[in-house]
C-alpha cells in the first residue's frame, strides 16, 4: 500500500482547538480555509479528531460513561446534535462528499477496540456470525478514555469487527484514519489487524497511529510495513519544551523515513488553539515566532508529516504565511532524507543526503553564531546558498555562517 502517502501528508486536525468537541460548522470552515488559502501549497486532508460520537462532548476532557451515538451493528455514528447532515444514518458522507468537493480529503480519529456499550447491548457484528460479546479483551482498555475496550484478536469476530467498522468508513468516502490508543503501549496483534481491514477496504485510506510516548524503534519494520506513520511522541502542545524534545526523537526515527512511511512528530500548535482543547485556555500559540520558525524548520527537513490544530479561520495572517512558505515546504517534499550532521551542545545542523538543504538550530537561551565548513554538511562549497525563510540569496563564502537568537533556526537550499 506504499503507493499512499508517497511524501509526507499535510493537513488540518481538529483536537488543538476543539479537542473532543468539534462541530460541523467548524470542520466545514476549516476545511472551506484551507482549500482557499492552503491547499496550492499542499494542504489537504481534513481530520476529525476523538470523540465525534458522542453528543454531549466537552471542553477540557473526556466524558466517563455517557451515551454513545451507534448503529445497530455497534459501530460508531457521528452525533447529528454535532453533525447534523449525519442524521438519518446518513454517517460522516455528507461530510466528506462536501470536503472532496472542495478539492480535499476527509479523515477521522477512531479509538482502539470496540464500544464497551456495543458490548454490553451485544450487537451482532455486520458481515459476519459474531457478536460484539464474543470478542472484549476487558484487561487491554485505554489508561485514559472509558469509550471501548480492547479486543482479543485469537477470536475470529476481533478481524471481523474492524472489516466492518472501516468497510463504513469506506462507504462514507473516508481518507484517512487516525487510529489510536494503538502503539504506547504496543499492540502488534491490534496494529496488524486493523492494516487488514484497511487492506482490504474498496478505497484508498491512509492509516496513522498514535500516541507514540516511549516508542521502540525496535518496532520500526512492523510500523512501516503495517502503517503510513506513526506518532513518535507524546502529544505535542505549545511549549519550547515538547518542541525540544522533538530533535532527538527525530534524529533517531529520522533512518526510517521514506515513501508510504513517515515518522511523524505531532501536530503544530500554531495559530488560534484552544478554543474547547484538552489543555489550557483560548490563546494564540504560546510558541515565540523563532520557536515557531524552528518546529516547522525541523519538521520540514526531518520530513515529518505536517497536521496543523489552529482555528484557521481566526488565526493571524502570519501564521497562514508561516505554514504556506513554499521554499520551506520544499524541504518537506524533498525526494531524499535528511538527518542530523553535527552536535555542539545546544547547536545543532541537520542535511539532506544529497546536500540539497541545510538546517542549524540555536536550542540554548542565549543567542548564538554558528560557522560550520560544508564539509560537516557532507557537501563542497555550492555555487548558490538560499535563505528558504528569507527568500533571499547568500554570497556563499567558506563556511555556512548563521546568527541566531534563543530557540532559533535557519534554513538553507544549497545549490
Amino acid at each position: 500500500m506504499t503507493r499512499l502517502a508517497a511524501t509526507p501528508p499535510m493537513g488540518w486536525n481538529s483536537w488543538d482547538v476543539y479537542g473532543t468537541s468539534v462541530t460541523e460548522a467548524e470542520t466545514r470552515a476549516n476545511a472551506e480555509f484551507l482549500a482557499e488559502h492552503m491547499a496550492a501549497h499542499g494542504w489537504e486532508y481534513v481530520v476529525v479528531d476523538v470523540q465525534w460520537y458522542d453528543p454531549a462532548a466537552r471542553a477540557g476532557g473526556y466524558n466517563s460513561g455517557t451515551g454513545l451515538v451507534l448503529d445497530e451493528y455497534g459501530l460508531p455514528q457521528p452525533a447529528p446534535n454535532r453533525f447534523p447532515s449525519a442524521a438519518g444514518g446518513a454517517g460522516f458522507k455528507p461530510l466528506a462528499d462536501y470536503v472532496h468537493s472542495l478539492g480535499l480529503k476527509f479523515g477521522l480519529h477512531v479509538l482502539r477496540g470496540i464500544p464497551r456499550q456495543a458490548v454490553a447491548a451485544d450487537t451482532p457484528i455486520k458481515g459476519s456470525e459474531y457478536s460484539a460479546a464474543q470478542i472484549p479483551d476487558r484487561e487491554r482498555r485505554s489508561s485514559w478514555v472509558d469509550d471501548n475496550w480492547g479486543i482479543d484478536h485469537s477470536h475470529p469476530g476481533g478481524q471481523a469487527y474492524y472489516d466492518s467498522l472501516v468497510r463504513q468508513f469506506a462507504d462514507w468516502g473516508v481518507d484517512y484514519v487516525k487510529a489510536d490508543d494503538m502503539i504506547a503501549p504496543y499492540w502488534e496483534d491490534e496494529v496488524e489487524a486493523f492494516w487488514h481491514a484497511i487492506d482490504r477496504a474498496d478505497r484508498d485510506i491512509l492509516l496513522s497511529l498514535s500516541p507514540g510516548m516511549n516508542l521502540s524503534t525496535g518496532h520500526a519494520e512492523h510500523l512501516k510495513a503495517h502503517s503510513h506513520l506513526w506518532r513518535i511522541s507524546a502529544d505535542l502542545w505549545d511549549r519550547w519544551r515538547d518542541v525540544n524534545a522533538a530533535f532527538d526523537l527525530l534524529r533517531e526515527w529520522a533512518p526510517h523515513a521514506g515513501p508510504g512511511h513517515w515518522p511523524d512528530a505531532d501536530m503544530l500548535p500554531l495559530g488560534r488553539i484552544g478554543i474547547r482543547a484538552e489543555v489550557g485556555e483560548p490563546r494564540e500559540s504560546l510558541l515565540s515566532p523563532d520557536e515557531q520558525r524552528t518546529m516547522l524548520t525541523l519538521w520540514c527537513v526531518a520530513r515529518s508529516p505536517l497536521m496543523v490544530g489552529a482555528d484557521l479561520p481566526g488565526s493571524g495572517a502570519e501564521t497562514i504565511e508561516l505554514l504556506t512558505n513554499p521554499e520551506v515546504l520544499a524541504a518537506q517534499r524533498h525526494p531524499v532524507g535528511a538527518r542530523e550532521v553535527w552536535r555542539e551542545g545546544k547547536h545543532l545542523a541537520w542535511a539532506s543526503e544529497d546536500g540539497a538543504f541545510a538546517a542549524v538550530f540555536n536550542r540554548g537561551t542565549e543567542a548564538a553564531e554558528i560557522q560550520l565548513p560544508w564539509a560537516a554538511l557532507g557537501t563542497t562549497r555550492p555555487d548558490r546558498v538560499r535563505d528558504c525563510w528569507n527568500r533571499s540569496d547568500i554570497v556563499p563564502g567558506d563556511h555556512l555562517r548563521a546568527k541566531l537568537p534563543p530557540h532559533a533556526s535557519a534554513l538553507f537550499r544549497l545549490t
